[in-house]
């Protein structure tokens, strides 16, 4: 199951990819959600799958397609029924502004092996795998530095905090400081960032923070498979979305959860493509006739990382123009 499932979804990816790819630096955000949104629903409705988006673009009367509940894949009686979590393009405003670490992203796992989160904030602390085990999200951010530079053996000052620059970070930000750690401020794109500190030689260490909560579940499923950890804990921007976690019964904001719980499953797979360059992965490069994409696939089970690279012969079949 695991292999058919990174086979379909890498194929999803690179998609939404290319087709969002062809917006960068045009300054149009919503315009480059749309394209990729638009490319990976089309990719899955011929992947072997009987598919149901869990995290996704939003409710059935918010978003066209890619909506929660949504069926989608072939979805034939004899295929393997998974859950799907989709971020059709982690950094809008970076493809927009033609800035690095712009990713198309989605989990897939056995139905109920992804949590299903409702769309508000996550508090967020995310690391590898040699500090899995060794933080606590309950404890002050300059504890936890410290403990993140003793499992990895370094001095504090060597290590790095990736944290998006919001002004509701600013006491994080100024705790971090304080502790003697390097910050990695970033504009968007948390996830392509949990996702680098639990690789080698990416240079980051850990991140802290609160970001968007669906993402969360994408950051588990990928941590999950590397090895690494997030704990989490839910932040509400209102009564509405409080009372919205309850009917889907994750209201408790005291709770932490911890990456087994925010994505269970046992034939879980992780994939993501770059569109822009980025600290992990090369954004999309164009050339006459095609494209090639840089991606990174992940299965739980089978313990397999692959970083793919794909010449996509986009213009192969189609007849030569003709000279008049």
């Amino acid at each position: 199951m695991e292999q058919l499932l990174a086979l379909e979804m890498i194929r999803v990816t690179e998609a939404a990819a290319i087709a969002s790819a062809r917006t960068m630096g045009q300054g149009d955000r919503d315009g480059a959600d749309r394209a990729a949104t638009e490319a990976m629903r089309l990719a899955m409705d011929e992947a072997d799958i009987r598919g149901r988006i869990v995290i996704g673009e939003g409710e059935r009367d918010e978003a066209p397609m890619l909506y929660i509940g949504e069926e989608v894949g072939v979805r034939g009686a004899d295929l393997p029924a998974v859950d799907i979590a989709v971020d059709p393009l982690e950094g809008t405003n970076l493809v927009a502004t033609g800035q690095a670490n712009a990713i198309t992203v989605l989990a897939a796992s056995e139905r109920g092996g992804l949590l299903h989160a409702p769309d508000t904030y996550l508090e967020k602390l995310c690391v590898g795998p040699v500090v899995a085990g060794a933080v606590d999200i309950r404890r002050p951010p300059a504890e936890n530095v410290h403990r993140i530079a003793e499992a990895l053996r370094r001095k504090v000052g060597d290590i790095t905090i990736v944290i998006l620059e919001r002004p509701r970070h600013d006491a994080l930000i100024a705790a971090v400081r304080a502790a003697g750690a390097r910050i990695k401020l970033i504009s968007d794109g948390d996830l392509s960032a949990a996702i680098s500190c639990a690789v080698q030689g990416t240079g980051v260490h850990a991140v802290m923070g609160i970001g968007g909560a669906p993402e969360g579940v994408l950051t588990a499923a990928a941590l999950r498979c590397l090895g690494g950890e997030i704990q989490a804990r839910f932040r509400f921007r209102s009564e509405e979305e409080r009372e919205r976690a309850r009917r889907m019964g994750a209201a408790d904001d005291d709770h932490v959860y911890t990456t087994d719980e925010l994505a269970s499953g046992d034939h879980l797979v992780f994939a993501a493509t770059g569109v822009t360059d980025g600290d992990l992965l090369n954004g999309v490069r164009f050339f006459g006739g095609g494209a090639r994409t840089h991606s990174l696939v992940m299965a739980y089970r089978t313990k397999q990382v692959r970083f793919v690279d794909t010449v996509h012969m986009l213009d192969r079949d189609k007849p030569p123009a003709v000279r008049l």
